[in-house]
């Protein structure tokens, strides 16, 4: 429907150019709606190819302390899924151009009206979503709307995740397979896991399909070490604790992301 999914078309470019992919993390509404909208847009500048609009839960199973307490100030701020709405429609009017993923527990979604969200999302100018409680299982009977609205939705894969299974979880995921590299939460975590290496290989033999390595990435070194094995990373709890500093939290993030983006590249 409409134009071409831009995560797709993204996933095609990286491909072609041999190079790797930079996926940001932020919380909507974290400190406030209008850092969000400013922030998006400046992490475009600095190079980032995709972004992950998180949107706040109360209860958030898979994040540590930094985005549970991003999360927790947003609802404190009554932040909605029409917010997320108007303000990407607000983003993709001023030429925001890259991919962005809308990344929620399923509960919201579910209590908005599940097909009702899918619509939404696909006429606000997402690009597909990412919701890590929705099991292959569950999501199965949404797939065809996820289609049917050119919405790409990325499973996640564990280190704890069987072959088999990790073999289907990548057929059915669209864009790329998300490697969710630590046994926890998330959160900045100062070295790289010791099986990560493994088990991106057990991944690259089930499929084609781009691995981005997410949770607990927060330095260069780590980018430029998880960018050797993987197609890209995602990084969340360290942006969120910058937007915490403060006064030019903004020009920090995206100083930060730069320098990340950099160090991955170069790999």
């Amino acid at each position: 429907m409409g134009m071409k999914n831009r995560l797709t078309q993204k996933m095609r470019e990286a491909e072609e150019s041999n190079s790797k992919l930079f996926c940001a993390y932020v919380t909507l509404g974290f400190p406030k709606l209008s850092a969000t909208e400013a922030l998006i847009p400046a992490l475009e500048r600095a190079g980032t190819d995709i972004i992950e609009l998180g949107f706040p839960f109360s209860d958030p199973l898979a994040d540590g302390p930094t985005i549970q307490y991003a999360s927790e100030q947003s609802i404190k701020q009554h932040v909605t899924l029409k917010d997320a709405f108007s303000l990407l429609r607000k983003l993709r009017r001023k030429g925001l151009k890259i991919p962005v993923l809308f990344f929620s527990y399923f509960n919201p979604i579910m209590h908005y009206g599940v097909s009702r969200a899918i619509r939404q999302l696909h006429q606000s100018g997402f690009d597909g979503l990412i919701v890590p409680d929705l099991p292959l299982e569950e999501g199965r009977m949404w797939e065809s709307w996820f289609r049917r609205f050119d919405l790409s939705v990325v499973y996640l894969i564990a280190p704890t995740t069987r072959t088999s299974r990790m073999a289907e979880i990548a057929r059915r995921s669209n864009g790329f397979v998300y490697y969710v590299s630590l046994r926890g939460v998330t959160g900045a975590r100062t070295s790289v896991p010791s099986d990560l290496l493994r088990n991106v290989k057990a991944i690259r033999k089930v499929t084609e399909k781009p691995i981005l390595v997410g949770f607990g990435i927060s330095n260069k070194v780590q980018a430029k070490r998880i960018g050797r094995v993987a197609d890209g990373i995602i990084v969340g709890s360290a942006i969120v604790e910058r937007l915490r500093k403060g006064r030019k939290a903004v020009k920090s993030v995206a100083a930060f992301a730069s320098g990340l983006i950099r160090s991955l590249k170069q790999t």
